[in-house]
């Protein structure tokens, strides 16, 4: 490819240089042509001026030793013209640098001038092609008697261009040299940016490109150094819900402002970043390039998220089952036992304090949250809690309405928190974890708080990474997940997960939704009242587990 881009630009310069000598040459034989028909003219004026001509050409005859002829000589010796001829009205010569064509008509046309018209021209006569000048010839009153011709030779004009063509040529012909050498350096450079590729081998490897970009099951989003969209594939225009049109366009304006915009802008760092656009959720990771662009590749998220809400939600049904399990294991042998003593008041007794423990615990819960997945979540967590010796506590404080926007995601984010919270407080005196859930307008506002160790202030950002851990990882998966996706499952929201200490000792996590919840005029009316806060205190909660 390099031999072919110095040839191709060595060829330019050549052409260049030669249409650039034409355009020269062009101008330049005209401007001589002029310069020599001016010429003629004023010697022809010179000779027309001289009065004593015009009375020879009165006096005397057509001679070659005439006076006349004499004269018109000598003008054209010290001239040194092709010619002066002096004619009378009848257009017979009376001078000639042949004496043989003195006494005989000219050959050209002397009409205009002997009209009274001065006259340049390049004509051919009997001396050859010459640049002629033509005037009048008036006696002393001014009356027109004759006309002067006079002509230089046109061949002597194009030696003189002839003459020039030498040193244009040499003009040129550096301007070829610094054009081939310019060409040598580019194609250099060419050569050293392209790797020396063939042009057919960079077509072949940009269509490759197209292929493999338009083929591949992830989205690509390439940007230049201004923040222009200069490449989207098919896949990304189906993640993001954009046309072909927004190639080329800002990335601001082809995709509107949010959190998709500001990650794929580099405004948001980081690796597998969580975003949503439209019902999707997206993990983006972007790149720089050398040029001051970016490379942004996109995996749709959206299946494996739901999946994971509802393996969630089934470990923590599990888990709920089988402390129920366990609970009513250990109350079927105390009914056998007071069966077996006889004891049957007792027994009785015992069966309306169980049955009745269990429907007041789901009573409470549903009378504080009215959401049904999150309602249930918390008695089965209730259930899991007792089982593990934890008082699990529901705040006053807490009134969640059945209008959420996505009630999964907020059973994601509770039941990891309390999982977390029963974890930290597993083997402590006095265990106990409390849950508030309240809304503040249309954004739901969730704190668990524990009485566990707390976490030191230089992990608290720590414990969101995913796969940080202090406790071992499980045989069949791995820890460290559970934090990190409720920061995840909250900024997707465009709120935030944070960890403080809680009052007391132990670990508050906050978590804010905003817009959680949908708008009360379009929501069906809520007989518990409104969605604001109900006061109370921490310890002025409900506990439906104890250790």
């Amino acid at each position: 490819m390099f031999a072919q881009v110095l040839l191709m630009q060595i060829a330019i310069a050549a052409g260049v240089a030669v249409l650039a000598t034409g355009l020269f040459l062009a101008p330049l034989s005209a401007q001589l042509d002029d310069e020599a028909m001016r010429r003629a003219l004023a010697i022809a004026q010179t000779t027309a001026a001289q009065p004593q001509i015009a009375v020879d050409l009165r006096r005397t005859v057509p001679s070659r030793t005439g006076p006349v002829q004499a004269e018109a000589e000598r003008i054209r010796k010290a001239s040194h013209a092709e010619y002066v001829v002096v004619m009378n009205m009848q257009k017979i010569r009376w001078s000639h640098r042949s004496p043989a064509e003195i006494g005989k008509p000219v050959s050209t046309s002397p009409d205009r001038a002997l009209a009274g018209q001065e006259v340049m021209e390049i004509d051919t006569g009997t001396l050859g092609r010459s640049a002629r000048g033509k005037v009048p010839l008036r006696d002393a009153d001014g009356r027109i008697i004759g006309a002067v011709s006079v002509g230089i030779k046109y061949d002597s004009v194009r030696a003189r261009l002839i003459d020039a063509i030498p040193g244009l040529l040499a003009y040129a012909g550096g301007a070829m040299a610094v054009g081939a050498l310019a060409a040598y350096l580019i194609s250099r450079r060419v050569q050293r940016q392209t790797r020396d590729l063939a042009f057919s081998d960079i077509a072949a490897l940009l269509a490759e490109r197209e292929a493999m970009l338009h083929g591949i099951r992830e989205g690509v989003v390439a940007l230049d150094r201004g923040g222009r969209v200069r490449l989207l594939n098919d896949e990304a225009q189906r993640l993001l819900g954009v046309g072909a049109e927004a190639v080329g366009r800002p990335l601001d304006e082809a995709l509107g402002p949010g959190r998709t915009t500001d990650v794929l802008a580099g405004r948001v760092t980081g690796k597998d970043l969580l975003t949503v656009r439209g019902q999707r959720v997206l993990v983006a990771n972007r790149m720089p390039t050398e040029d001051g662009g970016a490379v942004a590749t996109l995996r749709d998220r959206t299946e494996l998220e739901q999946l994971g809400r509802e393996l969630d939600s089934t470990h923590g049904l599990i888990d709920a089952l089988r402390a129920q399990d366990h609970e009513h294991a250990n109350r079927m042998h105390t009914l056998l036992g007071l069966l077996e003593l006889e004891m049957y008041d007792d027994a009785v007794e015992f069966v309306g304090e169980v049955v009745g423990d269990h429907r007041v615990t789901a009573e409470q819960v549903t009378e504080k949250v009215h959401d049904p997945l999150l309602a249930a979540l918390l008695v089965g967590k209730a259930t899991v809690a007792t089982e593990r010796g934890v008082a699990l506590w529901i705040s006053d404080r807490t009134l969640l309405p059945d209008r959420l926007v996505d009630p999964r995601g907020l059973v994601t984010v509770v039941g990891n928190l309390v999982d977390n919270a029963l974890d930290a407080v597993a083997g402590t005196p006095h265990a106990r974890v409390e849950v508030e859930l309240r809304t503040e307008g249309r954004t739901a506002v969730l704190r668990v708080r524990d009485t566990g160790p707390g976490i030191p202030e230089d992990r608290r950002e720590l414990v969101f990474t995913d796969g940080w851990s202090t406790k071992q990882p499980p045989a069949h998966g791995k820890r460290g997940i559970g934090l990190s996706l409720v920061r995840r499952l909250a900024e997707r929201q465009g709120g935030s997960a944070e960890v403080t200490d809680a009052d007391g000792g132990g670990a508050q996590f906050t978590v804010v939704l905003p817009e959680a919840l949908t708008d009360p005029s379009l929501a069906p009316a809520d007989p518990a009242g409104d969605t604001g806060n109900t006061g109370g205190t921490r310890n002025a909660g409900n506990t439906y587990g104890k250790s």
